[in-house]
């Protein structure tokens, strides 16, 4: 292979890449729409010149036939007048009205013809004009999700998920270590005050109970004169205990006396 041709193949795909990057779908596909909406007034021009080209023979075709009936009535009253002369120039004329009526007949019907495949075809063309363009539509749209779906992965990419992620869980486990020490202390100091507290309670009612048990004993008569007395604080309620034991008290002192 010759230095030449490489360098031309080189070129061509160097500038191909180029033109390729460079051919934006959506762009190309508005432009696209432009140029095909372009082109209906040029249609409907070509088909209007059809149309007129169609009129014009029309007209021709009448104004011919309103010749040949004129010249048919000229040599009638030509020959009834005995003007064989002026009728046979009548004749001539005549002749060359019909072959022009002839002719202008069928030019009309060929206008005729292509004036209604004109229409057709510009209507065709604007049919499927309106097709096309919504098909672009669709398109443009999907260029623009697609486009939309590069940019968001282009920036999940740039985020670097992976190590913002092990950041992320580093710095959870950290916290949950940090929250759960705390409530553990949290519980530790809460069970060592609740745990005294119900050991104080528990001995103040043991020694209420004691008490009311030497007074119970005490107001039958079951103690010795050498038991402990109650301490004031377990004395019995007033109201209940201390009547009682003021009966027996009373007893007690008019039997010594």
């Amino acid at each position: 292979m010759g230095l030449w041709t490489r360098m031309k193949r080189s070129m061509r795909a160097l500038f191909g890449g180029i033109i390729e990057k460079t051919e934006d779908p959506e762009l190309i596909l508005q432009q696209t729409i432009r140029d095909m909406r372009d082109r209906v007034p040029e249609l409907n021009n070509s088909v209007a010149q059809v149309m007129a080209t169609e009129k014009l023979l029309a007209k021709n075709k009448e104004r011919l036939e309103t010749q040949v009936v004129d010249l048919d009535s000229k040599i009638r009253a030509s020959v009834k007048m005995g003007r064989d002369d002026i009728a046979t120039a009548y004749i001539g004329q005549l002749q060359q009205a019909q072959l022009d009526l002839q002719k202008t007949g069928q030019q009309l019907e060929h206008a005729n013809a292509a004036s209604k495949q004109a229409l057709k075809a510009r209507d065709n063309y604007v049919l499927q004009m309106q097709r096309r363009t919504a098909e672009a539509m669709q398109l443009i749209n999907q260029s623009k999700q697609a486009k939309l779906q590069e940019q968001l992965a282009q920036t999940m990419e740039s985020f670097q998920l992976g190590d913002d992620a092990s950041t992320f869980n580093e710095m959870r486990d950290k916290i949950d270590r940090r929250a759960a020490a705390a409530e553990a202390k949290m519980q530790l100091g809460a069970a060592n005050v609740d745990t005294q507290m119900q050991d104080i309670e528990r001995e103040a009612l043991d020694m209420q109970l004691q008490d009311k048990l030497l007074a119970y004993k005490r107001d039958m008569g079951l103690l010795g004169a050498g038991a402990e007395a109650p301490t004031p604080q377990a004395l019995p309620a007033e109201g209940e205990t201390t009547a009682t034991t003021g009966g027996h008290n009373g007893t007690g002192g008019s039997h010594t006396s």
